[in-house]
């Protein structure tokens, strides 16, 4: 297969020309997390086909693909040709040549947003508290309310005892109805620093007269400093209404006023969609998941706009694409947009009465599958799952991540990562067929097609996955054993407990993230590969404040 390859330096002047670009590293979580380019968006070969769809959906956009050298470049280009994405690059050394030019490795996930966060904290000066002085304060019966600004499945998880599940996105929008008098303090949390940042930042932009402070570390610091965290939480801010609705509007406006956030019509979204061979659109709904099952645009996406801000290379793939967003009331809308402008999504809109006149679906939206998903091969389920196990006649392989597989697996099943199995399958132990199964059923399904082709013997497809054998009510075993490849599919994050052995160790791994966080903006300088703003972009037609 002859696919272009591109230098370090190209590739470097190609990011500062700000044409549209997707840079694809197809290697898995874990590994990518360790080191990677700062504008690579992670796409594990693995998943490469279930996600690549939403992400690029243009299928003339500029590729680049890296990797460390391992040969998963070539393997991902393989694919997206038979997925008819034409224009593909490889960087030429991967990111050993990226590093020997002279170019920056970033570690972590998701990092422009959270080096975004980080540059605001410094450039605004935004005010925090320390875990220590918040409790405190709550000890004493301080005037104080905490805010929790992550997604409600995160707050319900930890959260500092008392507070009230408000994400980001919708902090200006509710918070008309929270209990804050005139002299209440609002702190904003998160699990560690950026959206406590981008929460409390968002509250003092829009001007909601009370003091409002972020938690320096989130949770993580809470934990830190020894303090308890409340589980099962369900604590939340009620729908705005009447004047609390007003006020909101209001004060979204002046922010998108500030940042000159361009609201477009019916008919501009017509002439954008009339160029998506040329250009990539991205319609996103920012509202709850609630609110888009209930009824959304059949050409929307969802992300909700706290972890679009969070983690935008989780929903748009194209560096300088158009991004349109679509809410009912705009609040949301307007401010998510505010804060992507500043953080170089420039061509960032949002959509007037987007669902006037429009036939709504209802649901989650289906998810991206290409036709190569192994619909063909046979499926089984459990009960004759279990006959085959018990009579070792079958070698059954998980390709849940590895956390989950950790926390549950069906007893004897071994743990596997699809773009692996060819080394896999030297280790596992020879039989007369296989079963693929696992926590995602079209994975499991592209797994057992590439079982198939590899071994060459038959391979199955666990109907209903390990759901529908617990639901049989099967024993499961718990655990990393039977492990047929590394355990680096996952990045390692310290507020998640699953992923450490003891306290001391998550200690350690919780005090190092944070550290992490505030050396972001020193790195960002050294990478110049970014250029985040507070100032207004240039006026343009339907401008709020133009």
């Amino acid at each position: 297969m002859n696919i272009d390859h591109i230098d370090a330096v190209a590739l470097m002047a190609a990011i500062h020309e700000g044409d549209e670009t997707a840079l694809i590293d197809p290697r898995e979580e874990g590994v990518f997390g360790q080191a990677h380019l700062l504008l690579a968006v992670n796409v594990p070969l693995s998943r490469l086909e279930l996600r690549i769809g939403r992400l690029v959906p243009r299928k003339s956009t500029r590729i680049v693909l890296t990797d460390d050298g391992d040969g998963l470049s070539e393997r991902a280009a393989s694919k997206l040709r038979e997925l008819g994405y034409g224009r593909l690059e490889i960087l030429d050394g991967g990111l050993s040549a990226w590093r020997s030019a002279g170019f920056e490795l970033f570690s972590g996930m998701s990092v422009p947003a959270k080096a975004f966060g980080e540059w605001i904290a410094v450039t605004c000066k935004t005010p925090s508290i320390s875990a220590e002085e918040l409790h405190e304060q709550l000890v004493n019966g301080a005037d104080v309310l905490v805010l929790d600004s992550r997604p409600a499945n995160e707050y319900a998880n930890m959260t500092i005892p008392g507070s009230i599940n408000v994400p980001v996105s919708e902090l200006v929008y509710r918070f008309g109805e929270l209990p804050v008098g005139p002299e209440t303090l609002v702190v904003v949390n998160c699990a560690g620093r950026t959206r406590s940042l981008i929460g409390a930042q968002t509250l003092i932009d829009a001007g909601v007269g009370n003091r409002v402070v972020a938690l320096r570390g989130g949770t993580t610091a809470w934990q830190l400093a020894g303090f308890e965290l409340e589980h099962g939480a369900r604590r939340h801010a009620p729908e705005p209404w009447g004047k609390s609705l007003e006020e909101a509007m209001e004060r979204a406006r002046a922010v998108a006023g500030r940042f000159r956030v361009k609201t477009i019509d019916e008919s501009t979204l017509a002439a954008y969609k009339a160029e998506e061979e040329s250009r990539s659109l991205y319609i996103i709904d920012v509202r709850t998941p609630d609110e888009f099952r209930a009824g959304h645009r059949p050409d929307s996406s969802h992300a909700w706009g706290v972890q679009l801000v969070q983690s935008t290379d989780r929903y748009v793939g194209t560096r300088n694409s158009r991004i349109v967003l679509v809410d009912n009331y705009q609040v949301r809308a307007l401010m998510t947009a505010s804060w992507l402008i500043q953080a170089g999504w420039s061509e960032t809109s949002v959509l007037a009465d987007p669902f006037r006149g429009v036939k709504l679906e209802s649901g989650n939206p289906l998810p991206f599958v290409p036709a190569v998903t192994g619909a063909e091969l046979p499926r089984i389920g459990p009960a004759e799952l279990k006959e085959l196990l018990e009579a070792k006649r079958a070698i059954l392989l998980d390709f849940s991540d590895s956390l989950s597989y950790r926390r549950g697996h069906i007893p004897g099943a071994w743990f596997a990562i699809r773009s692996r199995l060819a080394e896999s399958l030297d280790t596992i132990l020879d039989g007369d067929r296989f079963v693929a199964t696992g926590n995602d059923h079209a994975l499991a399904s592209l797994a057992a097609r590439d079982l198939a082709e590899l071994s060459g013997k038959p391979a199955y497809i666990l109907e209903g996955g390990n759901g529908a054998w617990s639901k049989a009510g099967f024993a499961q075993a718990t655990g990393l054993e039977n492990l047929a490849a590394k355990t680096d599919d996952l990045f390692r994050m310290p507020f998640l407990w699953g992923h450490f052995e003891d306290g001391a160790e998550f200690e350690q791994a919780a005090a190092d993230y944070l550290n992490w966080e505030l050396q972001l903006p020193e790195q960002l300088q050294r990478s110049g590969e970014i250029n985040f703003s507070r100032s207004p972009r240039p006026a343009a037609a339907h401008d709020y404040g133009s």
